[in-house]
Protein backbone atom coordinates (compact mmCIF):
# COMPACT_ATOMS: atom_id res chain seq x y z
CA UNK A 1 0.00 0.00 0.00
CA UNK A 2 2.27 2.77 -1.19
CA UNK A 3 1.12 6.77 -0.29
CA UNK A 4 2.68 9.37 -2.50
CA UNK A 5 3.57 13.05 -2.02
CA UNK A 6 4.01 15.26 -5.44
CA UNK A 7 4.83 18.48 -5.67
CA UNK A 8 3.34 19.53 -9.29
CA UNK A 9 5.44 22.68 -10.19
CA UNK A 10 5.35 24.28 -6.90
CA UNK A 11 7.97 24.21 -3.54
CA UNK A 12 6.30 22.00 -1.27
CA UNK A 13 7.55 22.04 2.82
CA UNK A 14 6.12 18.50 3.92
CA UNK A 15 8.15 17.25 6.93
CA UNK A 16 7.85 14.18 8.77
CA UNK A 17 6.36 12.19 5.35
CA UNK A 18 7.29 8.49 6.79
CA UNK A 19 5.30 9.42 10.40
CA UNK A 20 2.55 10.88 8.22
CA UNK A 21 2.64 7.79 5.85
CA UNK A 22 2.46 5.64 8.47
CA UNK A 23 -0.31 7.83 10.41
CA UNK A 24 -2.67 8.09 7.01
CA UNK A 25 -2.36 4.33 6.90
CA UNK A 26 -3.66 4.23 10.57
CA UNK A 27 -6.32 6.84 10.07
CA UNK A 28 -7.57 4.50 7.10
CA UNK A 29 -7.59 1.41 9.69
CA UNK A 30 -9.68 3.46 12.43
CA UNK A 31 -12.18 4.20 9.91
CA UNK A 32 -12.43 1.00 8.65
CA UNK A 33 -11.97 1.56 5.17
CA UNK A 34 -9.26 -0.64 3.18
CA UNK A 35 -6.18 1.59 1.38
CA UNK A 36 -4.31 0.04 -1.97
CA UNK A 37 -2.83 3.41 -2.93
CA UNK A 38 -3.23 7.26 -2.15
CA UNK A 39 -1.48 10.03 -4.15
CA UNK A 40 -1.42 13.49 -2.81
CA UNK A 41 -0.35 15.98 -5.32
CA UNK A 42 0.35 19.31 -4.30
CA UNK A 43 -0.52 21.99 -6.83
CA UNK A 44 -1.19 25.98 -7.70
CA UNK A 45 -4.48 27.55 -7.30
CA UNK A 46 -4.93 27.56 -11.06
CA UNK A 47 -3.56 24.15 -11.79
CA UNK A 48 -6.15 22.96 -8.84
CA UNK A 49 -8.96 25.23 -11.36
CA UNK A 50 -8.18 23.35 -13.94
CA UNK A 51 -8.67 20.03 -12.52
CA UNK A 52 -12.00 21.45 -10.93
CA UNK A 53 -13.44 22.68 -14.18
CA UNK A 54 -12.89 20.01 -16.51
CA UNK A 55 -13.91 16.96 -14.02
CA UNK A 56 -16.22 18.00 -11.83
CA UNK A 57 -17.73 21.09 -14.07
CA UNK A 58 -17.12 23.93 -11.25
CA UNK A 59 -15.52 27.24 -12.21
CA UNK A 60 -14.57 27.99 -8.27
CA UNK A 61 -11.18 28.14 -7.19
CA UNK A 62 -10.60 25.30 -4.05
CA UNK A 63 -8.39 23.92 -1.42
CA UNK A 64 -8.76 20.40 -2.61
CA UNK A 65 -10.34 17.86 -4.67
CA UNK A 66 -10.47 14.45 -4.05
CA UNK A 67 -11.22 11.23 -7.00
CA UNK A 68 -11.48 7.91 -6.04
CA UNK A 69 -10.22 5.49 -8.54
CA UNK A 70 -10.74 1.54 -7.51
CA UNK A 71 -14.09 0.18 -8.77
CA UNK A 72 -14.02 -2.13 -5.00
CA UNK A 73 -15.79 0.79 -2.43
CA UNK A 74 -13.78 -1.25 0.25
CA UNK A 75 -10.57 -0.37 -1.11
CA UNK A 76 -9.41 3.16 -1.90
CA UNK A 77 -7.07 3.86 -4.93
CA UNK A 78 -7.14 7.20 -4.65
CA UNK A 79 -5.65 10.74 -5.83
CA UNK A 80 -5.72 14.04 -4.09
CA UNK A 81 -5.34 17.42 -4.87
CA UNK A 82 -4.20 19.93 -3.00
CA UNK A 83 -3.92 24.00 -3.13
CA UNK A 84 -1.30 24.84 -1.50
CA UNK A 85 -1.86 29.00 -2.57
CA UNK A 86 -5.67 27.98 -0.87
CA UNK A 87 -3.93 26.01 1.95
CA UNK A 88 -1.76 29.52 2.91
CA UNK A 89 -4.89 31.72 2.30
CA UNK A 90 -7.33 29.75 4.42
CA UNK A 91 -4.79 29.75 6.99
CA UNK A 92 -4.38 33.35 7.54
CA UNK A 93 -7.76 33.60 7.11
CA UNK A 94 -8.36 30.89 9.85
CA UNK A 95 -5.79 32.00 12.13
CA UNK A 96 -3.88 28.68 11.90
CA UNK A 97 -0.41 28.23 11.08
CA UNK A 98 0.24 26.96 7.16
CA UNK A 99 1.33 23.21 8.83
CA UNK A 100 -1.96 23.20 10.93
CA UNK A 101 -4.18 23.65 7.61
CA UNK A 102 -1.92 22.05 5.46
CA UNK A 103 -2.60 19.01 8.09
CA UNK A 104 -6.29 19.53 8.06
CA UNK A 105 -7.01 19.50 4.15
CA UNK A 106 -4.63 16.07 4.15
CA UNK A 107 -6.85 14.32 6.41
CA UNK A 108 -9.61 15.84 5.10
CA UNK A 109 -9.01 14.31 1.45
CA UNK A 110 -8.55 10.77 3.28
CA UNK A 111 -11.94 11.15 4.86
CA UNK A 112 -13.75 11.30 1.84
CA UNK A 113 -11.79 8.46 0.75
CA UNK A 114 -13.45 6.95 3.62
CA UNK A 115 -16.69 7.62 2.75
CA UNK A 116 -17.31 11.53 4.73
CA UNK A 117 -19.17 13.84 2.60
CA UNK A 118 -19.48 17.76 3.34
CA UNK A 119 -22.17 18.42 1.21
CA UNK A 120 -24.88 19.36 4.24
CA UNK A 121 -24.73 21.17 7.27
CA UNK A 122 -24.73 18.06 9.06
CA UNK A 123 -22.42 16.06 6.63
CA UNK A 124 -19.71 19.27 7.01
CA UNK A 125 -20.47 19.13 10.90
CA UNK A 126 -19.13 15.55 11.40
CA UNK A 127 -16.24 16.21 8.58
CA UNK A 128 -15.01 18.92 10.94
CA UNK A 129 -15.03 17.04 13.91
CA UNK A 130 -12.86 14.25 12.37
CA UNK A 131 -10.76 16.91 11.07
CA UNK A 132 -10.16 17.94 14.42
CA UNK A 133 -9.63 14.66 15.98
CA UNK A 134 -7.20 13.37 13.81
CA UNK A 135 -4.98 16.99 14.02
CA UNK A 136 -5.60 16.58 18.33
CA UNK A 137 -4.23 13.03 17.66
CA UNK A 138 -1.34 13.73 14.79
CA UNK A 139 -0.05 16.62 16.71
CA UNK A 140 -0.41 15.38 20.10
CA UNK A 141 2.24 12.91 19.71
Amino acid sequence: MAINFIAHEIKLDLRNKTRLKSFLKDLFAAEQQGLSGLQYIFCSDDYLLEINQSFLQHDTYTDIVTFEMSDDPAITEGEVYVSVDRVKDNAEKYGVSPEQELHRVIFHGALHLCGFKDKTKKEASLMREKEEEYLQKYFSK
